[in-house]
């Protein structure tokens, strides 16, 4: 950019989130992985995310309920979604942008519905409710690990577990703290607002992992381990067959990204 000449503003808050991701994470090197960004950056991304409204991402006072609320997604279903019952509603994601440093996305999701649980490994996820409300439960894993005897589950400590309302503060998780493993279910029809950096990838080594999870009571660990209070810890167990999801990606209708940085 040249000496004095002005900077032009962003042209809506979605272009200005893609503007400050773009300045905040570096993409991904293959050697090494990435340590979290500053948390001086993580707080502005924050609170822009936290004044953006359903209508800074195209999605209408009118669309929000349950039902008439899909009128403007794509009527194409992700692969797998027909071994769903018919009355199922899905969960609709809006892709927004992606490169290799990060992903800004909608998640929509109709009353009762569950994105089970799953990691972001080596990620840093910013979530923001856009609308409506749902159960967030988050964990962490113990380090160093704690194994349970002679059963393939890992101890974690609960981070999260409580319903989130909006309009509420933007949450942050990272690699090994702020509830890097989680689940939803909304308990309203609700819409969240995710920026993924780096986004998942196979080729990177981060890929999506789905998993159950068991009270403390039920195993034993392989080791002596003393815990504050067994209600805020479980045992995480990997889920090795497939998890179908009842997901179809959705028209996004906001502000498109110019990218303008490149």
């Amino acid at each position: 950019m040249a000496w004095g000449v002005p900077t032009r503003p962003p042209s809506s808050r979605v272009q200005a989130l893609y503007e400050l991701c773009k300045r905040t994470f570096p993409s991904p090197s293959s050697a090494a992985p990435l340590s979290p960004p500053p948390a001086s950056a993580v707080r502005a991304i924050s609170s822009l995310m936290d004044t953006i409204s359903p209508a800074d991402v195209g999605l209408r006072e009118d669309n929000l309920e349950d039902g008439g609320g899909h009128g403007f997604f794509e009527s194409s279903f992700m692969k797998g979604s027909a071994r769903t019952a018919r009355w199922a509603q899905p969960i609709t994601y809006l892709h927004v942008y992606e490169c290799d440093a990060f992903s800004i996305g909608i998640f929509c999701l109709p009353t009762s519905a569950v994105i089970p649980l799953h990691d972001h490994p080596g990620m840093t996820v910013l979530s923001k409710m856009i609308y409506g409300s749902m159960h967030v439960k988050s964990y962490d894993w113990i380090e160093p690990t704690v194994l349970a005897s002679n059963q393939p589950v890992r101890l974690a400590k609960l981070h999260t577990d409580n319903v989130l309302t909006a309009p509420c503060p933007t949450t942050v998780l990272y690699p090994q703290s702020g509830g890097n493993l989680h689940s939803f279910t909304s308990v309203a029809s609700c819409a969240v607002l995710d920026v993924l950096a780096p986004p998942y990838s196979e080729d990177g080594g981060r890929i999506c992992t789905y998993y159950h999870d068991y009270p403390f009571s039920s195993f034993s660990a392989g080791c002596t381990k003393a815990v504050d209070s067994p209600d805020n810890y479980a045992w995480i167990e990997a889920v090795n067959s497939p998890v179908n999801i009842y997901m179809r990606p959705g028209m996004y209708t906001g502000p498109t990204v110019q990218d303008r940085l490149s």
